[in-house]
């Protein structure tokens, strides 16, 4: 039987793979294996603004309550807001019903230890076994009850203004929010930092979030940034835990020059400790390259912010982060989020009066091309014709290249990825080794 958790919680199409009967004996199960052994157990909850958010939501509510939690529904919320506010509550555990960058037909629901910070798969592990374990619930008083905060947006926007190291004065913003989870909280935070903000893509509807903007779509960010003469866009997407940018010649700037960015910025600062960056093996050689110029360890995890999470707790680094715009500064974070990534980006800036095209020169990626190939089976990639045809690719391609094929975690996709010397060869290698993969169980 396959495991229902992926590299982000649960994840699948909602009322189809992911309906409010799975979401309710989920979040029973999540309460066993998370909940206080000698109290009341106190959850918190938050979602994105997806339609289909609001029954799963409703579910899983009640399943937290149906196992004796007391429940705190934050609404609609950031990923990392939940995250913070798991911890700043005190609550056993967080739940986050949302499919991030996933477009609205999908959802998914993962969750917060104590301290909001993600599970290890050990627990993961324990609450698919307490699901297959079913237990007697509550009755009488020891059933949970569901409560709505009180305004936690608010709580959320000031701790991102507090940790702002100077103000962003000065600086003109446009904001891409991907009619996601932050798109009120991300402009009011950039604004009482001191930034002029512009926003587009600022209007959910329950079925627009994702919808040809956001991190997953630039291209209306990059237009809106040069009409507007702003200095900076950034783009977040549906539940606002990833961040990418652009500089105001309308270039991108993806999480591997955030990184290098911020690595520059913490380490000048003194807070880049172990003067160490904590990034996945999806990150460019560039980044290895500039880090390496710069004097910087680059420890290198699998693809996941959270094994970039673990990472960093083991080595009690500051800073990791995904080529894919998953920041983490924990410092002031226990997961990726977005708009503290901006805010630091456009403090870098503020601080040193460059643009953030001189800033994101320090990092000059290798051509890199990534496609994405639907398969049936993920295990395709330990087929024998796959396995002899990367490391043949690797072989010709040598120290100048580097070949990687990985299952997606949400998606019935195996990411093919190379990187070369020149564009061409990269195309041409990815291109190859995608045919290899629909071909492997024709």
């Amino acid at each position: 039987m396959s495991r229902l958790f992926g590299t982000d919680g649960v994840r699948g199409r909602a009322n189809a793979d992911l309906t409010p009967d799975l979401a309710l004996r989920l979040s029973i199960a999540a309460t066993r294996v998370l909940g206080a052994a000698d109290r009341r157990t106190v959850a918190v909850i938050g979602r994105d603004p997806r339609a289909s958010g609001e029954m799963l939501a409703a579910a899983s509510a009640a399943g937290l309550a149906a196992a004796g939690a007391e429940v705190i529904d934050l609404g609609v919320l950031p990923t990392p807001a939940v995250a913070h506010l798991t911890a700043l509550t005190g609550a056993d555990f967080g739940v986050m019903v949302s499919a991030s960058h996933n477009p609205m037909p999908d959802n998914g629901i993962k969750f917060f230890a104590a301290g909001g910070r993600k599970l290890p798969d050990e627990v993961e592990d324990a609450i698919e076994a307490a699901m297959a374990r079913p237990a007697p619930l509550p009755q009488a008083e020891g059933v949970g009850r569901i409560a709505r905060s009180v305004d936690p947006v608010e709580a959320y926007i000031e701790h991102l203004v507090e940790v702002c190291p100077n103000p962003l004065n000065g600086l003109k913003v446009v904001l891409d929010p991907a009619n996601g989870a932050a798109t009120g909280a991300a402009p009011e935070a950039l604004r009482r930092a001191g930034a002029e903000v512009v926003t587009i893509n600022d209007d959910p509807d329950g079925l627009n979030i994702n919808e040809n903007c956001g991190s997953t779509h630039m291209e209306g960010l990059r237009a809106a940034v040069l009409a507007h003469g702003a200095d900076a866009g950034i783009a977040l997407d549906g539940d606002a835990d990833r961040c990418l940018a652009v500089d105001a010649e309308g270039n991108y700037v993806d999480g591997d020059a955030i990184m290098a960015i911020l690595a520059l910025a913490m380490r000048e600062a003194g807070t880049l400790r172990g003067d160490t960056l904590v990034a996945t093996v999806m990150s460019n050689l560039g980044l290895h390259q500039a880090m390496g110029a710069a004097g910087i360890n680059l420890v290198v995890t699998g693809v996941g912010d959270r094994y970039v999470l673990e990472r960093l707790g083991e080595g009690d680094f500051s800073l990791g982060g995904e080529q894919s715009g998953h920041i983490i500064l924990s410092d002031h974070a226990t997961t990726g989020d977005g708009t503290l990534t901006a805010i630091m980006v456009l403090a870098r800036m503020a601080a040193t009066g460059k643009t953030l095209g001189e800033l994101a020169s320090v990092f000059t990626p290798a051509p890199q091309v990534l496609l994405n190939v639907r398969v049936a089976d993920k295990s395709v990639i330990h087929h024998e014709s796959v396995r002899d045809a990367v490391a043949l690719w690797q072989a010709k391609l040598g120290t100048d290249g580097r070949v990687l094929l990985r299952p997606s975690g949400t998606e019935p996709l195996v990411r093919v990825m190379v990187e070369a010397s020149e564009e061409p060869v990269a195309q041409s290698v990815a291109a190859e080794l995608a045919a290899v993969v629909e071909h492997a169980l024709a």
